[in-house]
C-alpha cells in the first residue's frame, strides 16, 4: 500500500502503545531524567527492508566518566527486530547505507584514530573497520552510486609551523582571522592508498547532497566558517563532479535546511528561509538544477516544514509541524496536489526517511509520556508501526496530564502553549506554577517529551507544580508571519505574552498569583531575567540559564551579530541606542525582588558569560533580593555533559521548591545532594534498568 494511503487508524494505534493511566507505579524524578535514552536519526535501506538508528545512551552521572551522551548504531532486521551494531563507548554519526553494498557507513573517532574517520560495518553480521581517515575530521559525506567513491567534508589543518610555535608557547590566537575552512574532498574507498582530490570551491561548504546519477554534488557555501555567515550568508551551488566547477548557482534567501535531489536528478527541493528576515528555515522550495530562484510550493503555509523526501520524481513528502502537533503530507513539486496524509493526532513526528518509489518510510516519534523512538510504514500497511523501546522502565511511571491550552493576549492575538498539571491534581485547589520559556526565539514546544535535564516536566509535577509552556508571539510552527510578530520589539508584546498566559491560569483557578516561577535558557534566559526585574512583581522565582541581560554588550560579544540585526532586532545599536538599553533587564534592576537562580557555560560564545556576571553583580550589589551565579566550566551554550545535565536539573528543582513550596528567605544550602552510590557500590550499578 502507498504511503498516500496512511488512515487515522495510525492514531487508534498511538493511543494504544503511548497513552499510560497515571495509576502507574513510580512518580518522575531528576534520577529517570539522567538515565532517558533517545533515538536520534533513522535511515532506510534502499530495498525498505530494514532501518538503521542512533541511539543516544547517557552517562551515569558520579558513576561513568563525565561526559556527553554516548552514540550507539542499531539497525531494524526485516522481521521488526532491533538488533545492537555498534555499541558502548561509542558516538557514531552520519549513517548510510552504502549503495549497491549490503554495509552501514558512519563516522566515528575509535581506537587509535587521530581524528573522526569514516567506517563501514556489513548488515550480515561482522566487524566496523575503517574505510577512509583524513587529516583532519571528517564531518559529512555522501556516497556516489558506484558505493565506493565518496564526497566529504573535512576541515583545513593548522599549518605545522603554527603547531610548532605553540609547542614553544607561541598561543596566541587571532580572533575570527585564523579560520579553518571546511573543504570538499573525493575519495575511492577502495584505493585506501590515494590521495583524496580536493575540489576548489569559494566558502566553506556543508549539506552535501550527491544526485542520484552520480554527476553532480550540491551543497551549501558560506563565505566564512562563521557560524553568522552560515546562518546568513549560505548559498546553495551545484558542482560537476568531474570537472569539479561550479554549474549552477540558487538564489536562496537567508536561512538555509535540508538539501534533496529529485529520482531523476533534474531538481532541487529545500527547506529554507522565506526571506532574509524569515527566523527560521521551515518553507518547502524546489529549484531545477540549473539553478535560479528557488519556488515556495506553500506559501502562506501556517507550520513549520522539518523534514522532506522525494516520494518519485513529481512527488514530495513533507513532515511539518502545524501549532503543537506534526503532520505528514506529499505535495507535487510544482505545487499542486497537496494533502495531508497524517493529520495530527497523538504523536509528533520528525526525521523522516524514505526509501526509494515510497516503498518503507520511517520517522522518529515521541508522546507526552515517551521520548524519541522509531515508527516504521511498510509497503503494503495501512499505518506506521512503532518498532522501537528503548525504555521500558518508562511503563511504570506515573504521568500527570499534559494539554495544549489556548488563550487571547492583551492586544487579542491568539496563542497557545503546553500545560502538565500536577499529579494528582484536585480541583478547586490553587497551584504552584513554573513558566518554561524556549529560547530563539525561533522555536516552539511540541506536544510530546518535555522531560529533559533543562524542563522542570513531570519531575516538577509529581513534586506539585504546575509546569506551562507558552509558544508566544515570535514561536515558529504557526508560520512566518506569525514568526515575525517579535522583531524589532525585544522583551516587548512577546513577553507580555507570557504573562498573559499566567493570567489566563489565574482565571481558569488552577494557579496560585503569588507562587509563579520562571525558568528558560538562552532567549527564554532573556525572559527570565526580563520577568526578574521588569516583572519582578509577577514572579515569585527565577531560574535564568545562558540567558541574556544587556543587549548592548550582547550585541558587541555574540557570535551571530549579523543574525540579531537581520532577523530580531531588526537595527544596530547606534541606530537607536536607548532601544537596546531599555530592553535590557539590567536597566530594570532595581524594580528586581525575584529571587534569581543564574547558571551559565563558562565557553558560551554565543551568549556571553558576562551577560550573567553584570545581572548578578548588580543584584548582588543592590541587596534587594537573594541571587546565586553557577558556572559551568567546559560548557558552552547548554550543557552537554552528564554531571553538568544533572546539577542543572537537581538546582533548579530546588530553587524552585525552595521559594515556591518551601521557606523562601535565605538561598538553600549552595551543595547539592546528587544521590550517588557510596565508594564501593558503583558497579553493581546497571547501565539500564
Amino acid at each position: 500500500m502507498r504511503i498516500a494511503r496512511i488512515s487515522a487508524m495510525f492514531f487508534l494505534l498511538s493511543a494504544s502503545l503511548y497513552c499510560r493511566p497515571v495509576e502507574g507505579a513510580e512518580m518522575f524524578a531528576s534520577s529517570h531524567i539522567a538515565k532517558v535514552r533517545s533515538v536520534g536519526a533513522v535511515s532506510t535501506s534502499p530495498d525498505g527492508t530494514q532501518v538503521a538508528y542512533t541511539l543516544s545512551v547517557p552517562r551515569r552521572p558520579g558513576v561513568d566518566d563525565d561526559g556527553p551522551a554516548w552514540t550507539e548504531l542499531h539497525v531494524i532486521r526485516p522481521d521488526g527486530t532491533a538488533v545492537p551494531f555498534v555499541t558502548g563507548e561509542v558516538n557514531v554519526s552520519s549513517v548510510k547505507w552504502v549503495p549497491g553494498a549490503k554495509a552501514i557507513s558512519f563516522l566515528a573517532k575509535r581506537g587509535k584514530d587521530k581524528e573522526q574517520s569514516l567506517y563501514s560495518i556489513p548488515v550480515d553480521g561482522g566487524e566496523a573497520r575503517r574505510i577512509l581517515s583524513h587529516k583532519s575530521a571528517i564531518s559529512d559525506y555522501e556516497w556516489l552510486p558506484d558505493g565506493q567513491t565518496v564526497v566529504f567534508v573535512a576541515s583545513d589543518k593548522r599549518t605545522k609551523d603554527k603547531e610548532s610555535l605553540e609547542k614553544k608557547g607561541f598561543k596566541a590566537e587571532i580572533y575570527e582571522e585564523e579560520l579553518l575552512f571546511a573543504l570538499v574532498f573525493m575519495a575511492n574507498t577502495a584505493k585506501p592508498d590515494e590521495t583524496p582530490r580536493q575540489l576548489k570551491l569559494p566558502g566553506s561548504a556543508s549539506g552535501l547532497a550527491c544526485s542520484p546519477d552520480g554527476r553532480l554534488l550540491a551543497l551549501a557555501l558560506s563565505p566564512t566558517p562563521l557560524i553568522d555567515d552560515i546562518y546568513m550568508k549560505s548559498k546553495v551551488h551545484v558542482i560537476d563532479l568531474k570537472t569539479g566547477e561550479i554549474e549552477a548557482r540558487v538564489d536562496n534567501p537567508g536561512k538555509l535546511g535540508m538539501i534533496r535531489w529529485s529520482p531523476d536528478s533534474k531538481h532541487l527541493a529545500l527547506i529554507a528561509a522565506e526571506s532574509l528576515h524569515d527566523p527560521s528555515e521551515g518553507r518547502l522550495m524546489v529549484v531545477p538544477a540549473s539553478g535560479g530562484a528557488p519556488r515556495d510550493l506553500l506559501s502562506g503555509f501556517e507550520g513549520e516544514v522539518t523534514s522532506i523526501a522525494w516520494r518519485d520524481r513529481e512527488t514530495l513528502l513533507f513532515l511539518a509541524d502545524e501549532g503543537c502537533w506534526s503532520t505528514l503530507n506529499e505535495i507535487r513539486f510544482d505545487g499542486t496536489e497537496r494533502k495531508t496524509i497524517l493529520p495530527t493526532g497523538q504523536f509528533v513526528l520528525a526525521g523522516l526517511s524514505l526509501a526509494p518509489e515510497g516503498a518503507t518510510a520511517a520517522f522518529t516519534g515521541q508522546s507526552t509520556t515517551h521520548p524519541n523512538e522509531v515508527f516504521l510504514l511498510r509497503n503494503g500497511k495501512s499505518a506506521p508501526v512503532l518498532v522501537t523501546d528503548s525504555n521500558p522502565w518508562l511503563k511504570d511511571m506515573r504521568y500527570a496530564p499534559q494539554r495544549v491550552i489556548r488563550y487571547h493576549a492583551r492586544d487579542g492575538l491568539e496563542l497557545e502553549g503546553l500545560l502538565i498539571e500536577p499529579l494528582d491534581f484536585e480541583t478547586g485547589r490553587r497551584y504552584p506554577l513554573i513558566v518554561t520559556v524556549h529560547g530563539g526565539p525561533e522555536a516552539h514546544y511540541r506536544n510530546g517529551w518535555l522531560n529533559n535535564y533543562g524542563d522542570p516536566g513531570q519531575t516538577a509535577a509529581a513534586k506539585g507544580f504546575a509546569v506551562f509552556y507558552p509558544n508566544y508571539r515570535g514561536s515558529t510552527g504557526r508560520g512566518v508571519k506569525f514568526s515575525m510578530l517579535g522583531q524589532a520589539d525585544y522583551g516587548g508584546a512577546e513577553f507580555n505574552d507570557l504573562v498573559d498566559g499566567v493570567d489566563h491560569l489565574v482565571n481558569e483557578g488552577l494557579v496560585d498569583k503569588a507562587r509563579v516561577g520562571v525558568t528558560g535558557g538562552s532567549y527564554g534566559g532573556y525572559a527570565t531575567a526580563w520577568c526578574s526585574t521588569y516583572y519582578s512583581e509577577r514572579f515569585a522565582a527565577g531560574v535564568m540559564f545562558v540567558g541574556i541581560s544587556d543587549q548592548i554588550s550582547k550585541a558587541g560579544t555574540t557570535d551571530i551579530p549579523n543574525e540579531m540585526t537581520l532577523v530580531h532586532a531588526q537595527k544596530r545599536l547606534w541606530d537607536d541606542w536607548d532601544f537596546f538599553l531599555q530592553r535590557s533587564p539590567i536597566r530594570h534592576v532595581e524594580k528586581a525582588r525575584t529571587p534569581l537562580l543564574i547558571l551559565h557555560g563558562k565557553d558560551d560564545t554565543r551568549v556571553h558569560p558576562s551577560q550573567s556576571m553584570e545581572l548578578y553583580r548588580h543584584l548582588k550589589v543592590l541587596g534587594q533580593t537573594p541571587v546565586r551565579l553557577v558556572w559551568y566550566p567546559g560548557e558552552g551554550h547548554g550543557n552537554r555533559k552528564a554531571a553538568a545535565r544533572y546539577d542543572y536539573h537537581l538546582r533548579m528543582l530546588q530553587w524552585f521548591e525552595h521559594y515556591l513550596l518551601g521557606p523562601g528567605g535565605t538561598p538553600p544550602p549552595p551543595r547539592i545532594d546528587y544521590g550517588l552510590p557510596a565508594a564501593g557500590e558503583e558497579d553493581s550499578n546497571p547501565k539500564q534498568d
